[in-house]
């Protein structure tokens, strides 16, 4: 029996390794996301204990009077610091998103054409499917016919 052969597999092989490229752009601006969604969570956290620090530092009452301001200047710049890297991060997390977003798109566009071109290698296998059955038929026809032929032979 015959072989089936796609003439456009290579198209479909295209499209496939396109597909896999755009799904590893997402996946490494996903990773890229989580990282910076973690590093916001980590600045939130060290900035809410530089506070907790600087408010043990001030302390109240007499022990106002004791209170190095020199250590909390340096306590507070600290804190201002992991706001300003916060900030940074939370620009470049926007900016990720955006850049996701658009990632994700033409992931879907190359999806969309690796499965037109998969669709349409499955209804050419049908049709091809059908024309070996019919075929098949022919030739079990004209082999009965033929053997009638001969059997109505003097």
């Amino acid at each position: 029996m015959a072989k089936f052969v796609f003439e456009l597999e290579a198209v479909l092989t295209q499209r496939q390794r396109e597909e896999r490229d755009r799904q590893l752009a997402v996946a490494a601006l996903e990773r890229r996301r989580l990282e910076l969604e973690e590093f916001i969570r980590g600045c939130q956290r060290r900035i809410e204990q530089e506070r907790e620090d600087l408010r043990g530092q001030l302390g109240s009452g007499e022990e106002r009077a004791r209170v190095d301001m020199d250590d909390v200047r340096v306590q507070a710049n600290a804190g201002l610091h992991l706001v300003a890297r916060a900030q940074r991060a939370a620009i470049e997390l926007a900016g990720v998103h955006r850049r996701l977003e658009t990632a994700r798109t033409t992931l879907i566009e190359a999806t969309t054409s690796r499965k037109a071109v998969e669709r349409l290698r499955d209804r050419r296998y049908e049709a091809w499917l059908e024309a070996q059955k019919k075929a098949e038929a022919a030739e079990v026809d004209e082999l009965a016919t033929m053997r009638a032929g001969r059997k109505d032979a003097p």
